[in-house]
């Protein structure tokens, strides 16, 4: 058989049929590759996720925390208005939370 540039056979060139056969082929192989552990698949979805409940859970409960401290100086309501923001920062990021985690995977 002939072989042209790109490695591949020049029958492929002309027959579509074993282009889509050599990419069923190859992605069997990466599959099969996955689930003997020989290779492993990315995790970034993973880490980005992670990433953005842990930004949720710190910003809204330092930001609450923040902006109820600021109201307990300002009107003299101490611990009052920080206790009840705290509660509101909790209530925000587990909102948050439970958004990030129904997302569907790309």
């Amino acid at each position: 058989m002939a072989e042209n540039g790109s490695g591949r056979d020049s029958r492929s060139a002309e027959d579509p049929r074993l282009d889509a056969l050599d990419d069923r082929l190859r992605e069997a192989r990466r599959r099969e590759a996955l689930r003997t552990g020989q290779v492993r698949e990315e995790a970034d979805r993973g880490y980005s996720q992670g990433n953005r409940v842990l930004a949720a859970l710190i910003g809204s409960l330092v930001g609450s925390a923040l902006i109820g401290w600021l109201i307990d100086r300002w009107f003299g309501t101490t611990p009052w208005a920080l206790i009840v923001m705290l509660f509101l920062g909790i209530a925000v990021a587990f909102r948050q939370i439970i958004r990030i985690s129904g997302e569907r995977p790309e």
